[in-house]
């Protein structure tokens, strides 16, 4: 299976930490589609985005969410996706959540890499923001526990995200949901394995 991420990417690191977890990074190449001149993902995925999977009969799968079932599928079914009606929708939403954070914390980074300084929307950010900032409330007040499931790597990997790119001035106001993040690192195979490089 062949894996095209780039390596700044918290979607992207997400499948990756799955792999190790299931156990099947030794099966998993990845490919840095950002260094790849022939950009498989163009051809693949009409949306042009990454993560993408190409699996080993050639199918291309993306994005996040439906990779990490599929690895789930491939080590077996039930691994990090429970099939107990309320632990598996607890961990979808989870990782909706997460994914949601994921999304604003990029478009709050991108609206500042990206855009000059003169197009920049201060009201834009602030949205963005709030949502970054009230998916941390939510999770604060509801800590992830610790199953390693779909939902709780894919926070670990949001909270990494805003680690990465903002200097981690998230924990100073949620210090449950830090303490919760440096436990799942610690004992998560994988998590420092698939650190975001700039």
């Amino acid at each position: 299976m062949k894996l095209r991420y780039g390596a700044a990417s918290p979607f992207a690191r997400k499948c990756a930490l799955a792999s190790h977890v299931l156990g099947l990074a030794d099966r998993l190449t990845l490919v840095d589609n950002t260094t790849d001149p022939g950009d498989a993902i163009r051809s693949r995925n009409p949306l042009n985005k990454i993560p993408m999977l190409l699996t080993d009969d050639g199918m291309a799968i993306f994005d996040s969410p439906v990779i990490l079932e599929y690895l789930d599928h491939v080590a077996g079914g039930g691994k990090i996706l429970p099939t107990e009606a309320k632990a598996r929708f607890r961990a979808l939403i989870q990782q909706a959540l997460a994914d949601g954070l994921m999304d604003a914390a990029i478009l709050v980074m991108y609206e500042g890499r990206f855009r000059e300084a003169h197009q920049h929307s201060p009201k834009w950010v602030a949205m963005q923001q709030g949502k970054v900032d009230k998916a941390l409330q939510a999770l604060e007040a509801d800590l992830p526990g610790d199953e390693i499931t779909v939902g709780t790597i894919t926070i670990a990997c949001a909270l990494g995200y805003l680690d990465f790119r903002f200097n981690g001035e998230w924990r100073k106001s949620h210090a449950k949901l830090a303490a919760w993040q440096d436990g799942f690192r610690a004992r998560v195979p994988g998590y420092d394995k698939t650190q975001p490089v700039a």
